[in-house]
C-alpha cells in the first residue's frame, strides 16, 4: 500500500512552483501518494494528476491573525485526522507553523521546509527577526526533519541555533530540465520589443525582497549609455497593488516608459526570460533564487546580488554586486554588453553548473528522505 504524504502550503509563487516541480518528478516513485492542503491563493489546476485530494483552507493567509490562524490550525488538524498521512510535509514559515501545531500529538512523521528563513529577511525590524527566530526554535522539536534548499540555508539554521545538525537535510532546489526543452519562447514582436534592442530582464514579483526599485534605478543608468536598451520585469505585485503602482511611477519618472515592460503574472515566465540578453536578480534576501538555474539553462549571462544563497547558487556563472548597489549593477550590465568573451564564459559556466539543480535529483533525494523516515 502506498504511503500518504500530506503537503501543507500557504504561499503561492516560488513555493507553489517548487511543489509542482517536485510532485511532477515524484510520479515515478509509486510507493507514495499525495494530499495537498493549501490556501485559496494557490492555482489548484496545476496540481491535477499530481495529488489524489486537495483541501482548501480559506482561513490560511500570510498575514498574522489570531482568529484566522486558529481557524486554520483546527481545519488542518481535521484534514490530518481524516487522511491519516504517514508524513506531514509543511512548506514555508506560515504553513510550517500552522501544520506543525495542528499535528501535535498525532503519530506520524513531520518534515518542514522554510523555503528561505524568515529571520533572514532584510525588510523586517530586529524585533520581528528575533521573534521569527524564536518561533523557529520553538517549533523545531515538533519536526523530525528540516529540509534546507541550499547550503546557505543549512549554514544559517546552524548559526541561529534552530536545531542540531542531524535534523537538517540538504536538498537543493531544482528545475524540470526536460520540461523546459519543449517550451515556446516569446518573440520580441509579441512583446512589442524592437528587434535591435538589448533586453535586460528580471523574473520575480514586485516586492521589497526582489528589489524592483533597484532594477529600475539600474535601468535608468544603463539607458543613458545604451539607447537601444529595453527592460522587462516578468512578474507582478501580490501586495495589494502598492508595489505595482510605485514601480510604474518610478519607470515614468525615469523616462523609461517607452522601453520598459512589466508583464504581470504569467504562466510561463521561462518563455519570457528567453528574450533576455542579460538576466538580472537583485534580491535583498534569497533562500535560493530559482530563476538563477533557469537563466543558466537559457544560456543567459547573469548579474545578481551577494544576497544569502545567491553566491552559492550562481557560482562562476554570473557577476555579483552588493545589495542595493544599483550603480554597480549598471556597471556590470555595461561590462557584459561590451565584453563578448565574458558573456560566453559565464553562459558556458552556467550550462556546466545546471546539473546541480536538476529536479530529478531533488525528487530522488526527497524519495530517499521519505523512505528513511518510514523504513519503506
Amino acid at each position: 500500500m502506498a504511503k500518504t504524504i500530506m503537503h501543507i502550503v500557504e504561499a503561492p509563487g516560488g513555493v507553489e512552483r517548487y511543489l509542482v516541480t517536485l510532485l511532477t518528478k515524484m510520479k515515478k516513485y509509486t510507493e507514495f501518494e499525495y494530499v495537498l492542503v493549501c490556501s485559496s491563493l494557490l492555482d489548484r489546476d496545476k496540481f491535477k494528476g499530481l495529488v489524489k485530494s486537495i483541501i482548501v483552507i480559506d482561513s490560511m493567509h500570510n498575514a498574522i491573525s489570531i482568529k484566522n490562524d486558529t481557524k486554520a490550525v483546527f481545519a488542518v488538524r481535521k484534514a490530518i485526522k481524516h487522511y491519516k498521512p504517514d508524513v506531514v510535509y509543511c512548506h514555508s514559515s506560515k504553513a510550517g507553523a500552522i501544520g506543525r501545531i495542528a499535528d501535535l500529538g498525532i503519530k506520524n512523521k513531520v518534515i518542514y521546509n522554510a523555503h528561505g528563513w524568515a529571520f533572514n529577511m532584510k525588510s523586517a525590524s530586529k524585533k520581528k527577526l528575533f521573534v521569527y527566530e524564536m518561533i523557529e526554535r520553538m517549533l523545531a522539536p515538533l519536526t523530525d526533519k528540516i529540509v534546507c534548499i541550499s547550503e546557505y540555508e543549512k549554514k544559517s539554521a546552524l548559526e541561529h541555533k534552530i536545531c542540531k545538525i542531524d535534523k537538517l537535510v540538504l536538498i537543493n532546489n531544482g528545475i524540470n530540465i526536460e520540461e523546459y526543452q519543449c517550451f515556446q519562447p516569446k518573440s520580441r514582436a509579441e512583446l512589442g520589443i524592437p528587434e535591435n534592442a538589448l533586453v535586460i530582464g528580471m523574473t520575480g514579483r514586485l516586492s521589497k525582497q526582489k528589489a524592483h526599485d533597484i532594477f529600475i534605478n539600474m535601468a535608468s543608468i544603463v539607458k543613458k549609455t545604451i539607447p537601444e536598451a529595453f527592460f522587462i520585469i516578468v512578474g507582478d505585485d501580490i501586495g495589494g497593488g502598492q508595489f505595482r503602482d510605485s514601480a510604474e511611477i518610478q519607470v515614468k519618472e525615469a523616462g523609461l516608459s517607452d522601453s520598459f515592460l512589466i508583464t504581470g503574472w504569467v504562466n510561463d515566465p521561462f518563455a519570457y526570460a528567453a528574450c533576455f540578453d542579460i538576466a538580472v536578480l537583485l534580491s535583498r534576501w534569497e533562500g535560493f533564487g530559482l530563476v538563477l538555474p533557469e537563466y543558466m539553462l537559457l544560456g543567459k549571462p547573469i548579474v545578481a546580488t551577494r544576497a544569502d544563497a545567491i553566491p552559492y547558487v550562481i557560482g562562476d556563472a554570473g557577476v555579483l554586486v552588493d545589495i542595493d548597489d544599483y550603480k554597480s549593477a549598471a556597471q556590470a550590465v555595461l561590462e557584459l554588453y561590451g565584453d563578448a568573451e565574458l558573456r560566453k564564459r559565464l553562459t558556458t559556466n552556467g550550462k556546466e553548473r545546471i546539473g546541480l539543480f536538476d529536479a530529478s535529483k531533488m525528487a530522488s533525494a526527497t524519495s530517499k528522505l521519505f523512505k528513511s523516515m518510514l523504513r519503506v
